[in-house]
């Protein structure tokens, strides 16, 4: 029980270590918080400061998810709690303890955490996300569109209701935080990927 308390604890507060933030402070940029969208996340990185800060954002917080879970999985077998660190990395990114609560929208460490629970799930949501992109240039339609399918390739994968309760709370979640896009798409007003 405490093993597992601490699994969680300890993976809230590694996604709770933005990437944007860190390596921002790291190479003397600015704050993400208060450039561009005000996100801190590697599509607003990218837009501020370039291809290789970006993709060094986007690592970090995959390997938030990764990590989590990995050490999650090298300790226990409950596919409860490791359901439940996979959601506790993702609020941690979202809700970063270290960063006064003000995080990133989550798909990078999303993936992380699929990555490592069903990686079939995974490469169908990356796959979603890149099709999407493709075809309507928006970054932030693609990953909502990636979030709305996530529970139904988790369903179809993988068959186990934890991991599908885990990434529907994660896909609501992530929805949640696109709000702002999705009023900007319905709009007409979102950036394009270029």
């Amino acid at each position: 029980m405490f093993i597992n308390s601490l699994l969680i604890l300890g993976a809230y507060l590694l996604g709770s270590l933005s990437g944007a933030i860190i390596i921002c402070k790291v190479l003397g940029l600015p704050d993400p918080r208060t450039q561009g969208s005000g996100n801190p996340g590697a599509t607003n990185i990218l837009r501020q400061n370039g291809k290789k800060q970006a993709i060094i954002t986007l690592l970090v917080d995959v390997f938030k998810g990764v990590i989590a879970v990995l050490v999650a999985k090298l300790i226990i077998s409950d596919e409860a709690i490791l359901a439940s660190v996979g959601v506790a990395v993702f609020l941690g990114h979202l809700y970063p303890i270290f960063f006064h609560f003000r995080g990133g929208k989550g798909v990078a460490t999303a993936f992380g955490v699929l990555m490592m629970l069903a990686w079939p799930v995974s490469l169908a949501a990356l796959a979603t996300w890149f099709v999407m992109a493709a075809l309507f240039r928006y970054s932030s339609l693609a990953a909502i569109s990636s979030a709305m399918l996530t529970p139904v390739y988790m369903f179809l994968f993988t068959g186990v209701w934890e991991y599908i309760m885990m990434s529907f709370i994660i896909s609501s979640l992530l929805i949640w935080r696109h709000r702002s896009n999705i009023q900007n798409l319905l709009a007409g007003q979102e950036r394009k990927i270029r």
